[in-house]
């Protein structure tokens, strides 16, 4: 399934053994990985060499293709690749004739170089095969090219920030989200009717700022 038809000269093809990642791995997560992933490629490399762009900060990004032989949501096993990888993946993880899309903005382990810490994970629904809604567009720089990417995974395409102003939006917006899930419960249990007035304006605030923030294009 070639879900971007990037050049050629990305291409790379390589099976990456499961046992790669064993080290970062619990008996459990490795039972999980032989029990969910039946396949991992390293189909793509995006780099200076290979697409002719600037890194603008971001070295490579690397597209894997995963072959499940159940289907399922596996991010705790995305979680572990990535955190063994210094550079940025575009996982495509694939169930028959559906997939779907997952990457993580990251940066290096502060006392461990073998590691990195996650910072956000973006990723889509399901999506039927015949369907490739979303693009790696080769922008300026490789790390332009990542934050479009980003941008379309996050329904923010038409945010002027970079990456991390995108990943704080999104943190904003899901700990809104949450607030507003919680104070819900609390209108709903309420018992007197002028705590209910106050909760009622405490949420009509929250929403509010919900709406302003997923308006703002910056």
């Amino acid at each position: 399934m070639d879900v971007f038809n990037l050049p050629q000269s990305t291409k790379f093809g390589k099976v990456v053994p499961k046992n790669s990642f064993d080290k970062y791995m619990n008996t459990k997560q490795k039972k999980g990985m032989a029990d969910l992933i039946a396949r991992i490629v390293w189909a793509n490399k995006l780099s200076k060499t290979t697409v002719n762009l600037e890194t603008g900060g971001i070295d490579e990004i690397e597209v894997f293709m995963i072959e499940l032989k159940v289907k399922t949501d596996i991010k705790g096993l995305l979680d572990l690749m990535d955190k063994a990888s210094p550079y940025h993946i575009i996982f495509v993880i694939i169930y028959n004739e559906a997939y779907y899309l997952s990457t993580s903005t990251k940066h290096p382990h502060p006392n461990n170089a073998d590691d990195s810490v996650i910072d956000w994970n973006f990723k889509s629904e399901w999506i039927d095969g015949g369907e490739y809604p979303y693009k790696i567009n080769l922008g300026l720089s490789l790390e332009a090219t990542y934050l479009d990417f980003c941008k379309q995974l996050s329904g923010e395409s038409r945010c002027k920030t970079g990456i991390s102003g995108l990943v704080e939006k999104r943190r904003e917006i899901v700990q809104l989200e949450k607030d507003i899930a919680r104070l819900e419960v609390r209108v709903r249990t309420a018992k007197q009717f002028n705590k209910k007035v106050e909760l009622n304006r405490e949420l009509n605030g929250l929403r509010d700022r919900l709406n302003v923030l997923i308006e703002k294009n910056n």
